[in-house]
């Protein structure tokens, strides 16, 4: 017991270190490049910061745990948008940029709105499915790929070649360090909080949508926050939107194309409070102040999380 909470905290360590070095990575590729933030955000980062999930996902999967591989999905995505997002608001306001909140955010909603008439459909998700679903992950990369280059065409910037190689490379190996960061971090985080929570006999629905997902979701909370605090919202909002959108189609796709996954019905309350959860961002962009996701609007987004806990403990 002594020895996981040790290894915890060493977690959390490189945790805050790899997310600091891939937010420093990110930023400076987006800069030689001339790539948006929130490009970056939506890919590099997401993907980057979701490799605790996908690990966790397709372990479960493999070892006939379906209820741990999309308990995990739906609880990390709820820890990112209630949680995460929640708390990188009160630190500092974050700012919606037109293609977030009329592009992304509608496409993260429908995202979760298929994955939930997938698994009420036919009991799980399907080979078939799965393919639908990576096949729209795949349109998701192409359309930040075209809004890359679009945004790119509207900036011209000098820079010297030897400057910039040797930038680029840098850059590189920020990122690459701090995925591996964070991949080492979440590991040993996840897998010690879940033998403390072993110990105390909770159930496997309860331990993945709690100290799975907010486990898994630590990068994401710390790579966000750290972001936040660095004034780049664009990764901070980025990181949330394309990490669900991620989660959902690529590592549910992969998940279940490797092995049917069984629905438990039971789960139909968190997709709800997931869907809800994703409609009141979407509108947050068009009430006062427009544009913005003010400190207030991240206290709501925290106490819904909190009585979403709450609910989970006493039912």
């Amino acid at each position: 017991m002594f020895l996981s909470v040790i290894l915890i905290i060493i977690g959390f360590v490189l945790l805050i270190v790899g997310a600091d070095i891939l937010v420093d990575g990110s930023s400076g590729i987006a800069k030689k490049f001339h790539i948006p933030e929130i490009i970056i955000g939506l890919t590099i980062v997401s993907i980057g910061t979701s490799m605790p999930e996908l690990f966790v996902s397709i372990t479960s999967a493999l070892d006939g745990y379906s209820d741990m591989a999309l308990g995990n999905i739906i609880g990390s995505n709820l820890s990112n948008l209630l949680l995460i997002l929640g708390l990188s608001a009160v630190i500092k306001p974050v700012v919606f940029q037109k293609e977030t909140r009329i592009y992304e955010i509608p496409m993260c909603l429908l995202v979760t709105i298929i994955l939930m008439v997938f698994c009420n459909t036919n009991g799980g998700i399907s080979k078939i499915e799965s393919i639908g679903l990576l096949i729209l992950f795949g349109a998701f990369i192409g359309y930040t790929i075209y809004m890359g280059k679009k945004e790119s065409k509207n900036e011209i910037v000098e820079i010297k070649a030897e400057e910039k190689e040797n930038n680029i490379i840098k850059n590189i190996i920020f990122v690459l360090l701090g995925i591996c960061g964070l991949k080492i971090g979440g590991d040993l985080v996840v897998n010690n909080a879940v033998n403390v929570a072993n110990h105390f006999n909770w159930s496997e629905k309860l331990i993945s949508l709690t100290i799975l997902a907010i486990g898994t979701s630590l990068p994401e909370l710390v790579t966000s926050v750290t972001a936040a605090i660095k004034g780049n919202s664009d990764i901070a909002i980025g990181n949330i939107i394309g990490s669900n959108i991620f989660n959902i189609l690529f590592i549910i796709g992969v998940s279940a194309l490797i092995t049917p996954i069984t629905y438990n019905f039971s789960y139909n309350f968190d997709f709800s409070v997931l869907i809800v959860s994703s409609i009141i961002l979407a509108i947050f962009p068009f009430i006062p102040p427009k544009d913005k996701m003010s400190r207030f609007n991240g206290i709501i987004y925290l106490l819904i999380y909190i009585a979403y806990l709450l609910v989970l403990f006493i039912k």
